[in-house]
């Protein structure tokens, strides 16, 4: 048997991370598996195809700017990617992130449609049944065929036009007749949402939880990494994030995670944030930034070392940092956002309403009290969350005998 996965990045993001894991576990497995993927550095591996050049991606996006169209053009990247469908003959085509101006998702689903090819598609967010933005929110447009969009600049970038009555039909066509299709989430919470899609609302359904590589995030011994800091007598709330941003709409909550340790400035805790954030704004002084954490072994040590970590997102489809903490030993406390609340182990886990402050920090205050048992708590996580747990999810749906 022969997979082909489709995403758009490969080996780093949270996808292209669940990418390169699900390809070891695969030939692991003695599955032939190939990856094609569209942005980000070229990898010189066999079986891995770059299908897009930067700024060919570059190009696409000033067309969606222009003509406010999400999700089509692309033509050349799609051509080469059908070239290599054909070529490699895969008895799987399995989709996963297509965003991000490489790849044309009208014509490659109609094109899977039309040769009948047996296809798996995973929902990291919501685009695929919104035909337009990442995260919904509050918006219900995608529910009736959207247009006139609430957010439109913010989610489409479109300089001029409103497309997204057209995506959204678009989108509809392609996958309207595919019965050769199941549509797998990362969460019941999205699973049930794309249920409400009239996109995909007749497909296969199914869940099967991230996996996250447990080699890596692991209970590590952190004493050595608390005196370097000098925290040793600190308690220690970490925040990971892609950006840190102090504005209250943001999705990512950082205004509140600012706002907490403004309300702990007295106690002896500091605010450990990793993320990229603007050095130019004031923040509280017991709040430290170390800028993106590139290196995997060391974000999984900063999990380790903390006391408890902080979710404040608006919403999440799955929340790559709730697992990668409780696997590292470390409760989770934070807002509901959809997906965390449901994934997370519940006994090491608490969710408060959106934007709470004050219950906030009653249940950060409440986990920062016990001294949890971390290596419990990281065996619970890993044997949830590994990569090899996903793995053989994925087989069963593939319906891979062994």
């Amino acid at each position: 048997m022969k997979i082909m996965q489709i995403n758009s990045v490969y080996n780093e993001g949270s996808t292209g991370k669940i990418v390169h894991d699900l390809h070891t576990e695969l030939k692991e497995n003695g599955i032939e598996s190939i990856v094609c993927y569209g942005r980000g550095k070229k990898v010189k591996e066999q079986g891995i195809y770059k299908i897009c050049g930067e700024f060919y991606g570059k190009l696409n996006a000033l067309r969606v700017r222009l003509t406010g169209l999400m999700y089509g053009g692309c033509f050349v990247s799609t051509n080469r990617l059908i070239r290599i469908i054909r070529k490699e003959r895969p008895d799987i085509v399995h989709l996963h992130c297509l965003n991000g101006n490489f790849v044309n998702i009208y014509r490659l689903i109609g094109f899977l449609k039309k040769k009948q090819i047996k296809t798996v598609l995973t929902l990291h967010a919501e685009f695929m049944y919104t035909a337009n933005c990442g995260h919904a929110l509050d918006c219900e447009k995608w529910k009736e065929g959207c247009g006139k969009c609430p957010r439109l600049k913010k989610e489409t970038h479109s300089w001029f036009f409103d497309g997204t009555k057209r995506s959204w039909k678009k989108m509809k066509a392609a996958f309207d007749g595919f019965k050769n299709i199941e549509v797998v989430s990362v969460s019941p919470w999205l699973m049930e949402r794309a249920k409400q899609s009239p996109i995909l609302a007749d497909k296969k359904h199914s869940v099967v939880l991230n996996g996250i590589d447990t080699d890596v995030f692991h209970f590590w011994e952190t004493n050595v990494l608390k005196q370097n800091y000098g925290w040793e007598n600190k308690k220690i709330i970490f925040h990971a994030t892609p950006d840190f941003n102090l504005n209250p709409n943001h999705i990512k909550g950082g205004y509140y995670v600012a706002e907490l340790a403004k309300k702990m400035l007295e106690k002896p805790i500091v605010f450990v944030i990793a993320g990229r954030y603007d050095p130019s704004e004031n923040y509280p002084e017991n709040m430290y930034f170390l800028g993106k954490v590139e290196n995997q072994q060391m974000l999984a040590q900063l999990y380790s070392m903390a006391d408890i970590t902080l979710l404040t997102s608006k919403k999440e489809t799955f929340s790559m940092v709730t697992a990668e903490s409780l696997c590292c030993g470390t409760p989770v406390v934070g807002f509901k956002a959809g997906a965390p609340e449901q994934i997370a182990l519940k006994e090491y886990s608490s969710f408060t309403e959106c934007g709470d402050l004050e219950a906030l920090q009653e249940e950060t205050e409440h986990f920062l009290q016990p001294e949890f048992e971390k290596t419990k708590i990281s065996e619970t996580a890993m044997s949830e969350y590994s990569r090899k747990t996903m793995a053989k999810h994925y087989l069963l749906i593939y319906e891979v005998k062994k």
